[in-house]
């Protein structure tokens, strides 16, 4: 059935961490925080482990222990990882910002009567504060956590659940993200993907052979018209 202008569902459904905002700086800050918290010495380093921070918390803390020589980590990197969550909370925007143009990218959407999400494997209440102090969280019809479905990123269920929750159809979607884990969850959901080359990755996400690449912001809109119209 085709759809009217009127009743425009299409959708882009945007990651967090290195696909909106470089949230490295803050992450890290974190990581060590929780390192220390432990009693060992701070391991991660701003720029070397960016594209390590922004896979999440407990893989800042593996390799946090790998360096270290710890044989067994698993149970300190369960008890570090709410200590780093803590941290985290505490300073979220210290050093985060979202990237060039995306702002304006995210605007030209709605404009365009595209509806926009959020969909990240960052704990939903982190994402909630981090948006909210960005000053974005308006522009978003919907936010999908790493912990509000049982499942996350990518299991294609948060992704769906963030299409339908913007309003939008996900056989007129696509995935806007970074790395491996976003290009997975669009091909589990059967629609395309566009990956930043300015994330973690670089332009190593051209190996993930996505149907399209995000080289910068200025080009989403008509990104999102010849992927969905």
């Amino acid at each position: 059935m085709a759809v009217s202008k009127g009743a425009d569902m299409r959708t882009v459904i945007f990651d967090l961490d290195g696909t909106l905002a470089d949230t490295s700086g803050d992450l890290i800050a974190a990581g060590n925080a929780a390192m220390a918290a432990m009693g060992y010495a701070p391991q991660l380093e701003r720029g070397r482990d960016d594209p390590t921070a922004l896979r999440g918390g407990r893989a800042m803390l593996t390799l946090s222990f790998e360096r270290l020589g710890h044989d067994a980590p698993e149970p300190e990197i369960d008890r570090g990882y709410p200590i780093l969550l803590e941290a985290y909370g505490q300073a979220i925007d210290v050093h985060t910002v979202m990237y060039p143009g995306a702002v304006a990218a995210v605007e030209a959407l709605r404009a365009d009567g595209i509806r926009v999400g959020v969909c990240t494997n960052k704990p939903e209440g982190l994402a909630e504060t981090l948006l909210t102090r960005l000053g974005v969280r308006g522009l978003f019809g919907s936010l999908i956590g790493a912990d509000t479905l049982p499942t996350r990123k990518p299991d294609p269920a948060p992704f769906v659940a963030s299409v339908e929750r913007a309003g939008g159809d996900v056989a007129r979607s696509l995935l806007v993200g970074d790395t491996v884990t976003d290009r997975e969850t669009a091909r589990a959901a059967g629609v395309p993907s566009v990956l930043v080359t300015f994330g973690p990755l670089g332009g190593g996400v051209v190996d993930l052979a996505p149907e399209a690449l995000l080289h910068r912001y200025e080009d989403m809109p008509d990104l999102a018209r010849q992927l969905l119209d």
